[in-house]
């Protein structure tokens, strides 16, 4: 299967349920297959929850969800070891973190101790309870959602748990057509339910190796070098992006030109990628923190685009 095949599978399948996001599913599906977690920025209802648990049926994975509150605590995202008076010994009673896909609903509703319970768990792909290491899931994708709308009761997000998102997204509202549409394909059932699986763990493997092998010019490397340390010397700009932000968009930058089908990387793929992986990354100065992606889509307009051959 080529990486045109599997986004078209996966796109037409999730376009069964989703109506006109195929760009957002394209960057989840990047993000995936370059082993990354995304934060979905929206406002309730735009249907953050279904794209999650969508793309987790077409890839026949195992799918949680958590609603994150003030009151959630560590344990019940990693779980706990409880006494079982049965067998007289205690065993190991799993929570939600042991999936595939994990939906961290309003993520930013929990307390700085319960979302630092992720950051283990995102980025070394192993959970720690009582002092013993568990492997995570494989894939292990987590999809955090928070609400910009609503900030009353949260706690923002510090910049080393932003830093551990591989891509900052928003589903955004439908068109006039294409909320006519999902009325339509609402009117009788719920498509989600009768969803089947376009692709299995072993097609997710394949892609990952010939994702590996993808080619990236060296002017296209110092193309997206040059872009992140222009976020670092903006005006106003209190931190820019880290080389774990430049390795990340590296990452996604091979996945996204194999899922166009291309075996080498272009400055198109990074123009498409530049902001929602790196702006989320940037720290902006007071009263200036919505700023970010207009930042990074000036850095793109007036970085200089390389105009050698890219391929081999």
């Amino acid at each position: 299967m080529t990486g045109t095949e599997l986004r078209e599978r996966v796109l037409s399948n999730i376009g069964k349920v989703i109506i006109g996001k195929d760009e957002v599913v394209t960057q989840l599906l990047t993000a995936l297959l370059a082993e990354g977690h995304v934060l979905l920025e929206d406002v309730p209802g735009t249907g953050k929850t279904k794209v999650a648990k969508a793309l987790a049926k077409s890839l026949d994975v195992d799918f949680s969800r958590i609603q994150f509150t003030p009151d959630l605590l560590p344990g019940d995202i990693t779980g706990l070891t409880i006494y079982d008076q049965k067998q007289g010994e205690f065993v190991l009673r799993k929570g939600p973190a042991f999936t595939n896909i994990l939906l961290a609903d309003e993520i930013n509703r929990a307390t700085p101790r319960t979302q630092a319970g992720l950051l283990e768990c995102m980025e070394e792909r192993q959970i720690t309870i009582d002092g013993e290491t568990y492997p995570a899931g494989k894939p292990f994708f987590v999809i955090a959602t928070q609400n910009p709308v609503e900030t009353a009761g949260t706690f923002p997000l510090p910049e080393a748990q932003m830093d551990r998102f591989m891509m900052k997204l928003s589903m955004g509202l439908p068109t006039k057509e294409e909320e006519c549409e999902i009325l339509e394909r609402y009117m009788k059932d719920e498509p989600l339910f009768s969803l089947q699986p376009v692709m299995n763990l072993g097609d997710l493997e394949v892609a990952k190796q010939e994702i590996n092998e993808i080619y990236v010019h060296k002017c296209v490397m110092e193309y997206m070098v040059d872009i992140v340390s222009a976020t670092r010397t903006g005006e106003n700009v209190l931190m820019g992006v880290s080389p774990r932000g430049t390795l990340a968009f590296l990452r996604c930058v091979k996945a996204y030109a194999y899922l166009q089908g291309r075996k080498f990387v272009t400055p198109d793929d990074v123009k498409a990628l530049a902001v929602p992986v790196l702006a989320h990354r940037i720290v902006m100065g007071y009263g200036r923190t919505g700023e970010s992606r207009e930042f990074v889509k000036r850095i793109v307009e007036y970085t200089v685009v390389p105009t050698e051959e890219y391929s081999r």
